[in-house]
């Protein structure tokens, strides 16, 4: 009876062992899955990292309108770009065009990774609060 058991024992041992842990063609398909999502993840997760700094951009331009604004009050004309300060970003170039007594225009330039917002290379925005292109800043 005794050797009996032990191979009933063994048996069950080696059933229980076979059902525990997953092959290597399901592992494969896990990872098979894994890759598909990630590479549809991706690139929408890309464009929101371009859009929250497109908002950053759009942040700073209405900064300078308030700077340029407070200028005025105080001079009887819109500050150039030398007298404004323009801010140092890593994904925009500031720039100040058209400065009179009356007008100014305010651009940001994308650069480095942000050229990659192909729809947003260049914001405007000018005394009259006018902002092209106008989808830019929806």
């Amino acid at each position: 009876m005794p050797l009996q058991n032990k191979e009933n024992n063994s048996q069950n041992h080696f059933e229980f062992c076979t059902q525990l842990g997953m092959t290597l063609l399901e592992l494969m398909v896990v990872v098979i899955i894994i890759g598909v999502l990630a590479t549809l993840i991706f690139p929408s997760f890309e464009q929101q990292i371009l859009a929250a700094r497109r908002g950053d951009g759009i942040t700073q331009l209405l900064r300078l309108k308030i700077q340029q604004e407070a200028f005025r009050i105080e001079n009887s004309s819109y500050a150039e770009t030398a007298q404004l300060g323009l801010p140092v970003s890593e994904y925009y170039a500031f720039i100040v065009t058209n400065v009179s007594a009356t007008t100014y225009t305010i651009t940001a330039k994308a650069k480095g990774s942000q050229l990659d917002d192909v729809k947003c290379l260049t914001m405007q925005i000018n005394q009259s609060l006018n902002k092209t292109p106008a989808h830019c800043f929806l």
